[in-house]
């Protein structure tokens, strides 16, 4: 059974910095495309970032300049570095990973932004 564990989410303050990590294991192969998503209290869940096997990365506006999203193919994990963080970034962050038809989530990581 494929699985995605993430890792790296805690509280910070206003302008500080996190590093997401997420890991597949249990699988063979490597996700065509892996991403971050965020889902805040009553809001829906939403793209933060994701990044093509090739390389190509797309952001959502909010976090364009301030967070990076990379990969490492050969251990099948994606890393998310996330800097000047606002308030407003706080949220449940998900790492999804997708090949073909096959999606699958991990269970989730909080990070909270406050003084």
């Amino acid at each position: 059974q494929v699985q995605l564990v993430e890792s790296g989410g805690g509280l910070v303050q206003p302008g500080g910095s996190l590093r997401l990590s997420c890991a597949a294991s249990g699988s063979s192969f490597s996700f065509n495309t892996m991403g971050w998503y965020r889902q805040a209290p009553g809001k829906q869940r939403e793209l933060v970032a994701r990044i093509f096997s090739g390389g190509t990365t797309n952001y959502a506006d909010s976090v364009k300049g301030r967070f990076t999203i990379s990969r490492d193919n050969a251990e099948n994990t994606v890393y998310l570095q996330m800097n000047s963080l606002k308030p407003e970034d706080t949220a449940v962050y998900y790492c999804r990973g997708d090949y073909g038809l096959l999606t699958r989530w991990g269970q989730g990581t909080q990070v909270t932004v406050s003084s």
